[in-house]
């Protein structure tokens, strides 16, 4: 039986345990994230940031999150999968989503159309992955690709986000009609061009997604591929990761300006300081306009609030 080691980032974790929703055990180990179970292999993820393959199907299972599970040189750092030869020169819309593993702030997701002519202009202005570049490179980069790439950009604020939640709706499919929509969007800006092919940063399996959607108008099937790490396959989707960060970033300002101080980003423990700054300042019925109400954090941050009333 194989084992196979992948240190990760947290939100790549969170997009693996979404990836997963249908593979969940109920039972995990302690300090684990998630634990899932394929027909090869049995995955792990820890706190730490340490994801655990084992089985047979081990090293076919990791290589879709990381390079450093094939023991061969890889020809490429991102996994191919299914995908046409060839896709990264093609005329393609991509689509990605940012917030979701965001205590504070809505889901912001964008598709976007990049011809293949506009390639070597887009890497000129230094699109790429938009976890690799600042807030501040994002927001520069943003504000002149959003002149050049037709795109479509879905918000799902909070207060909607938390009705849909309680409602019993999983965030898998949240996004999945986000990630729709957005693309219906650009499919009627661009008519009647084409795309060569369609990338979605994948967060569910394609199977899934299509569940998830079945009882919207859906895009086509037969042109749609997922891949995850798709912002290194088609720039499509880094400059969509790009605009929905921007928007991200935007949105977390005017919850700044609306809180009276600064919003931070993530689900650490400076988010349950700041809710409970929020509580203590404006009440706690104002959080499902501000927060995703079943993340941990909303009990962390009352924590706080009951702990400053007791001393």
């Amino acid at each position: 039986m194989g084992n196979v080691v992948l240190n990760l980032s947290m939100s790549e974790i969170n997009k693996m345990k979404s990836y997963y929703e249908g593979k969940l055990l109920e039972k995990t180990p302690p300090g684990s994230v998630f634990a899932a179970k394929t027909s090869g292999s049995m995955i792990t993820a820890y706190k730490s940031g340490k994801v655990l393959f084992q089985g047979n199907g081990s090293e076919a299972e990791a290589s879709r999150w990381g390079e450093a599970a094939a023991k061969a040189p890889a020809k490429s750092k991102v996994p191919k999968g299914n995908l046409p030869e060839g896709i990264g020169k093609m005329s393609v819309i991509g689509s990605d989503e940012v917030g979701t593993g965001d205590f504070f702030g809505p889901i912001t997701v964008v598709a976007a159309y990049v011809r293949k002519e506009d390639i070597p202009l887009l890497k000129e202005l230094g699109v790429r992955d938009s976890k690799d570049l600042n807030d501040d490179k994002i927001i520069a980069i943003a504000k002149v690709i959003k002149d050049i790439v037709p795109f479509s950009l879905m918000t799902l604020k909070n207060e909607k986000y938390n009705q849909l939640q309680k409602a019993g709706m999983s965030q898998g499919k949240m996004k999945a009609i986000l990630h729709n929509q957005a693309i219906l969007n650009v499919l009627e800006k661009i008519s009647p061009v084409k795309p060569e092919a369609i990338l979605i940063d994948q967060f569910v399996q394609g199977s899934t997604y299509f569940q998830h959607v079945k009882n919207q108008k859906a895009v086509a099937k037969e042109n749609v591929y997922f891949s995850t790490k798709a912002e290194g396959i088609h720039l499509a989707v880094a400059a969509a990761s790009i605009l929905a960060r921007y928007a991200f970033v935007q949105y977390i300002d005017k919850l700044s300006d609306s809180a009276g101080f600064k919003i931070p980003k993530g689900a650490g423990a400076p988010v349950d300081e700041a809710a409970a700054k929020l509580i203590l300042k404006k009440g706690r019925e104002v959080l499902p306009q501000f927060v995703k109400l079943h993340f941990a954090n909303t009990d962390k941050a009352l924590n706080l609030v009951n702990k400053k009333f007791k001393g």
